[in-house]
């Protein structure tokens, strides 16, 4: 597989060249970095402190996904709606992990993923998915005597709140329950806010230190409190799923996927 890493020069686009360097099958054939970064026109290898590779690294969506297969994108929400509509003009399978795209930004995305084959997900981990599903599962059977609330924990550089894992897990809850994310979703409480609404998913977002990615799912009723979680120790877990979706992509028919179809878990 001839793979496009997009947004190389970040600490993602790193950990990504390791993991698809290190699966079978896979070669990192182009580079992509925002246009005029420093990067343009070097090695690859050489820009990330290595031996020559080969490949140079490029600001030119098209130059760099004309004869590949995957394209994987942990960039930003503007970035990734461009390479989006690049890679469904050349039938690139489009794996991304970006998050923090408005409802706006996700209308645009969702209006051309019939057109190609897309792997979008808030979190590309065995673990994540796994608890998505328990949160679906668990949100239907519990009533709404039980209060649900997300906490989710990060490094202090992340741009984006709630996280996209967060909100994969709020909505796979409010799916549970038969709801509209958007109908029960509570994400700011400062002040004196009134008693909390009944039914409502609450959010909280946490920035500090190095933290990978902390998520609590808890489920608090009457006298007792249900509690699902996953830590993230090593950000390069990740980069391991996206490469392993980007395999699974090959062949496959237009459409929007995510990592429970990869897993086989959905």
């Amino acid at each position: 597989m001839k793979l496009v890493i997009a947004g190389v020069s970040g600490r993602m686009g790193r950990m990504l060249v390791a993991a698809a360097d290190a699966a079978e099958g896979v070669d990192v054939a182009a580079a992509l970095v925002r246009p005029g970064h420093d990067w343009v026109g070097h090695d690859l290898g050489r820009a990330l402190g290595g031996a020559e590779r080969g490949v140079i690294v490029t600001g030119d969506a098209g130059a760099a996904l004309g004869s590949a297969d995957a394209l994987i994108d942990f960039t930003a929400p503007d970035a990734t709606l461009a390479y989006a509509q690049e890679a469904a003009r050349r039938g690139v399978a489009h794996v991304i992990g970006t998050t923090g795209f408005d409802a706006d930004q996700i209308a645009t995305l969702e209006a051309g993923e019939a057109r190609n084959v897309t792997v979008r997900a808030g979190n590309m981990s065995l673990g994540v998915n796994l608890l998505t599903q328990l949160v679906r599962q668990v949100a239907a059977a519990l009533g709404e005597e039980f209060d649900i609330e997300i906490v989710e924990r990060h490094h202090r550089h992340k741009v984006d709140a709630p996280s996209g894992t967060a909100l994969m897990l709020g909505e796979a809850a409010a799916e549970g329950r038969g709801v509209a994310i958007g109908d029960v979703s509570d994400r700011g409480r400062d002040g004196i806010t009134g008693p909390r609404r009944a039914g409502d998913i609450g959010f909280a977002a946490i920035r500090g230190g190095d933290i990978v990615g902390m998520h609590d799912v808890v489920f608090a009723g009457p006298g007792e409190i249900v509690t699902l979680s996953h830590m993230a120790t090593d950000r390069s877990l990740f980069a391991r799923g996206a490469v392993r979706a980007a395999l699974w992509a090959q062949d496959r028919p237009a459409g929007r996927y995510d990592m429970l179809d990869v897993l086989g878990i959905g």
